[in-house]
């Protein structure tokens, strides 16, 4: 029996295990496996809701061992360090535990058919003080540290105003701006953009959960964003309709503005001016893994994504694949596929029907992006964005509540790759119960 290994349980991996364990998992023609170096599966574009308390991650969160049982796969957690194309194996990384000791050695996992799908990080440019000075939203890890991090911040913040009225001024916690809690968050695209808009709306129920008298005017976002405008993807008049509405939030924009260092509490731009943050998250760009280049002479490209075929096989060794963010494809008009959700669902049902073809002795077939348009959630304020036809032409501006229920749509359409239409239904159920009993917010 062949071995096809995934390696990445982001969104494109995730689908494609699932695809491949439903046919060649279930009746037996391969061994499937997924690897991950974590044990749950959660939707990369939903991490700014996590990071805000919108959404629960143990409600929403997929495990993988529970999802191959019931989709004919089976799931290796770790970390991948290298891959010898020679005698076709994947090596992963030992697994530790909270206390240091050792939970699992180091593994290698043998495959006849290899894909890679280990999505992306945030790219901080070689910019001094980032790593050690800021947050980056990259898993769900790293959006609840930022999610406590904020309710730490408004806790100071609502128990400095209890000192005021009592008149104990000495007992007062320090932040920045006593009368704000400052956040920045550097890059403007979809994810400094969403996560500006969380944040305010997450404000305005704190006071609910007794976090004092707080609303909007409590809290400054300063959003930086180097080029000169928000949301390069999208038309420029719905760039400028984003940044109105976020400057109607209270929200501080400014472009055309590099960042040249970070400092604790303190951005430094490129014209010397100081942005002071009691809490800085960095969100400009990504970049694939390092990783890369210890994968056996894989062709890679300067931010270490892996070069592909139109069929998203690697351009040195056609037994292994690549998809999703970490894989470099050039289109007609000498652009790459941009890293973007809709490009992983898409290359992940491609990948799936060319292996798929390799099973079958049938040709495979080239792959080709289809752009259907870019959405932004600006919480529960409003959504907009632009949706083109089949061909990427005739872009329709959509905004308000279709635009809110397209983007709501792309999460369900992934729910639905991974579940099918009698799950979807119940879950689209669940997540309602779920609206009703639970907080609007997560407070821990």
């Amino acid at each position: 029996m062949k071995n096809v290994v995934v390696v990445g349980g982001g969104a494109g991996g995730v689908e494609l295990a699932t695809f491949l364990g439903n046919k060649l998992g279930r009746k037996g023609k391969a061994k499937i496996t997924l690897v991950d170096r974590n044990a749950t599966h959660l939707w990369k574009p939903l991490l700014h809701e996590i990071a805000t308390g919108v959404m629960d991650d143990g409600v929403d969160s997929l495990s993988y061992r529970a999802h191959g049982k019931n989709h004919h796969f089976s799931f290796e957690q770790g970390s991948i360090t290298r891959i010898n194309r020679e005698q076709k194996y994947v090596e992963l990384a030992p697994i530790y535990g909270q206390e240091g000791d050792m939970l699992v050695i180091a593994r290698r996992i043998p495959y006849d058919y290899l894909v890679l799908a280990i999505g992306s990080k945030s790219n901080d440019f070689n910019t001094k003080g980032v790593a050690e000075n800021c947050i980056f939203l990259d898993s769900s890890e790293q959006a609840l540290r930022f999610q406590r991090k904020v309710l730490e911040l408004f806790l100071k913040f609502s128990e400095n105003r209890v000192l005021d009225d009592i008149g104990e001024e000495e007992f007062k916690q320090k932040l920045v701006d006593e009368h704000k809690v400052n956040i920045a968050i550097v890059g403007g695209g979809a994810t400094g953009v969403e996560l500006t808009a969380e944040l305010y709306h997450a404000t305005e129920d704190l006071s609910s959960y007794g976090y004092g008298k707080i609303d909007n005017s409590c809290l400054q976002v300063t959003l930086v964003e180097a080029g000169p405008r928000l949301l390069p993807a999208l038309p420029e008049d719905l760039s400028a309709a984003v940044l109105d509405e976020l400057k109607d939030m209270g929200a501080n924009v400014k472009l055309g503005t590099m960042i040249t260092e970070a400092q604790p509490n303190t951005l430094i731009t490129k014209d010397g001016e100081e942005i002071k943050a009691d809490l800085i998250v960095w969100a400009a760009g990504v970049r694939t893994s390092k990783v890369t280049h210890n994968f056996d002479g894989l062709e890679i490209n300067r931010t270490n994504q892996l070069v592909v075929k139109d069929t998203l096989q690697t351009t040195v060794d056609e037994s292994i694949f690549a998809i999703g963010d970490c894989a470099a494809l050039t289109q007609s008009n000498g652009t790459l596929v941009p890293p973007r959700a809709q490009a992983a669902h898409q290359m992940a049902k491609a990948c799936a029907k060319n292996i798929f073809a390799i099973f079958d002795n049938k040709p495979m077939k080239a792959f080709k992006y289809n752009d259907k348009g870019t959405l932004v959630s600006l919480s529960s304020f409003t959504a907009l964005g632009s949706l083109t036809n089949k061909f990427g032409k005739n872009p329709l501006t959509v905004h308000g509540k279709f635009a809110q229920f397209a983007y709501v749509s792309l999460y369900r359409m992934h729910q639905h790759a991974l579940h099918g239409c009698t799950k979807i239904g119940l879950i689209i159920l669940v997540d309602k119960i779920n609206r009703y009993l639970k907080p609007r917010l997560k407070l821990h």
